[in-house]
């Protein structure tokens, strides 16, 4: 484990502590180097609070995995510690690992916006969770909680892509830690509430010993776009549409639907939602009163007497997402809908890192169609929901902390952020670039990595949670790159070697009487030599690799088999 030490006065260690001083460790579990699966545990003598509990899309190369979520061996080991959990907002890198994490520890209170524990009793009950078997507590911006003897959290707005945001600042015995959460300093939000800078200045003025803030933009200069900028951009795209608009965007962006659901009734267009989440996400939030809707949503059957420029469909598949709605569309698997020229598609999103292939393939097969495609950068239609490097500055300008652990995003983002914090009039004393399972040991002079918990990957593969890891991956990728190669021995009453083969080479009988003559030289040399099976079955196993290598240059995934 290695970790980079920024220090722009003396570049020295941090001093150790006697063994009386106290100090907190700070363990990201998740979202630290990466995006998405974002889970954080602060410590404190024998308390744990654990903060958010994400998951993660799988990249091009996880083949036929679902999501992606944490490894919460340390919260399994240390589960009689935990007092208590907060929850940051409701997007799906910070709750979507919930189910499948709160059942396998003990109940606690779990604290959170409206909307987030909206969304996750949703979720829960999706799972079969009952309500009983959790302790979901809904909190405003402002509030305070305590949260075991140690642990003092209040709760401040930050604007980010989705209502009821929160960062907070987190008091402890050894000093007062500021966390952003997911943020961008929007200076126009669509619900006019703006993030809470003037509490993050009174914290800086009262002494911050750490900050950790998002750093997923940390390359980008200037600021991040306004939602106010996307509307209007928006707005005139839809405008300028003959025909029926297909928009798809992040279903948690609850503020965009709003504001397209108000453009399409200025523009006489009624709305149509497509897709599971789109439509799950539109329920939640009108309950809670965080969406209206100024006419009632229609279904794709009743847009039928409607003309083509008096529709608006407003569906999922952002992220190219192959039984998403829009993909349905692309390719013409649509139970319902067709597109047709005329048409047009905007794309208010980016892809998510990991999701440009999927989503550049369904933009191709749009502009195929013939359909009118929108989508950034060529038009301004979507803005991140992540503050760029002025506000970052910003932030850092005001909490004035003494210690720095830039999180949320990949190496280079975290790097970028570390930089850029010391160029400012007040760097921090020292930064940390953490990973995750790391043990972030902080004291009022100290701060430091001390040591590591188990940390890294569960993989969700249909109903299964955790059979499957990083070996199978590799045979499923080399079974797409070079194929299986099966060899059954039977040794009994004549040996013979029988061969079947899938995405290795076409047809070639030659090939194959040579594989299964190597491979039968194999089994009877062992025979001869009495070996046990299992060593036959290994030597087959070598002569057949070696034998494929030098004559095809291929790595086929080699199955072998032995039947006495």
């Amino acid at each position: 484990m290695t970790t980079t030490d920024l220090d722009p006065t003396t570049g020295a260690a941090a001093p150790s502590p006697s063994p009386e001083t106290p100090f907190l460790e700070v363990i990201p579990l998740g979202g630290m180097g990466e995006i998405g699966k974002n889970i954080f545990a602060y410590r404190y003598g024998d308390e744990i609070m654990v903060v958010d509990g994400g998951l993660a899309f799988p990249d091009s190369h996880q083949m036929g995995i679902d999501l992606i979520i944490p490894r919460i061996d340390y919260l399994q080991q240390n589960a009689h510690m935990i007092k208590g959990w907060i929850l940051t907002h409701g997007h799906e890198d910070h709750i979507g690992g919930l189910p499948y994490i709160l059942p396998r520890l003990p109940r606690v209170p779990v604290y959170g916006g409206g909307l987030t524990m909206g969304l996750l009793r949703e979720k829960l009950s999706e799972f079969g969770i009952k309500d009983s078997e959790t302790d979901l507590r809904e909190v405003g911006m402002n509030d305070k909680v305590q949260i075991g003897t140690h642990f003092h959290v209040e709760f401040i707005r930050m604007t980010h892509s989705i209502p009821d945001n929160a960062g907070y600042i987190l008091t402890t015995p050894v000093g007062r830690v500021l966390h952003t959460g997911d943020f961008k300093l929007d200076e126009h939000p669509s619900d006019g509430l703006l993030s809470d800078l003037p509490r993050i200045e009174q914290a800086g003025k009262d002494g911050v010993l750490l900050l950790i803030s998002d750093s997923t933009n940390a390359e980008r200069q200037g600021r991040t776009t306004s939602e106010a900028d996307v509307s209007r951009a928006l707005e005139e795209v839809i405008a300028g549409c003959k025909g029926r608009v297909f928009l798809t965007t992040f279903a948690s962006q609850v503020h965009r639907i709003q504001n397209i659901l108000n453009m399409a009734h200025r523009q006489s267009r009624r709305v149509v939602m497509e897709g599971r989440s789109m439509l799950k996400y539109a329920q939640v939030a009108s309950t809670l009163g965080y969406m209206t809707a100024p006419d009632p949503f229609l279904t794709s059957e009743e847009v039928g007497g409607l003309q083509d420029q008096q529709v608006l469909f407003v569906c999922t598949g952002s992220q190219g997402q192959p039984m998403s709605v829009l993909s349905r569309l692309a390719f013409g698997t649509h139970a319902k809908i067709a597109l047709r020229r005329g048409d047009s598609v905007i794309l208010s999103s980016n892809p998510i890192p990991g999701n440009e292939e999927a989503v550049n393939l369904v933009i191709n097969r749009l502009y195929e169609i013939g359909v009118d495609v929108y989508y950034p950068p060529n038009h301004k239609v979507h803005a991140s929901g992540h503050g760029s490097q002025e506000e970052l500055a910003q932030v850092l300008n005001l909490a004035r902390p003494k210690y720095f652990l830039p999180w949320h995003g990949e190496p280079r983002h975290q790097i970028n952020h570390a930089r850029l914090a010391q160029t400012l009039p007040r760097p921090p004393k020292r930064t940390l670039i953490a990973k995750n399972g790391d043990v972030v040991r902080l004291g009022p002079d100290e701060f430091k990595v001390s040591g590591t918990v188990p940390a890294g990957a569960v993989y969700v593969d249909g109903l299964g949670v955790g059979d499957i890891g990083d070996d199978v991956l590799l045979d499923r990728v080399n079974m797409s790159q070079e194929g299986i190669l099966i060899m059954t021995a039977v040794l009994h009453p004549v040996p013979h070697v029988e061969i079947v083969s899938r995405g290795f080479v076409r047809a070639n009988r030659e090939l194959d009487n040579q594989i299964r003559r190597v491979a039968l030289e194999a089994v009877e040399e062992g025979m001869r030599e009495k070996k046990r099976l299992e060593d036959i079955r290994d030597d087959m196993y070598g002569a057949v690799r070696r034998f494929v290598r030098k004559v095809t240059g291929r790595n086929p995934v080699l199955i072998p088999m032995i039947v006495d």
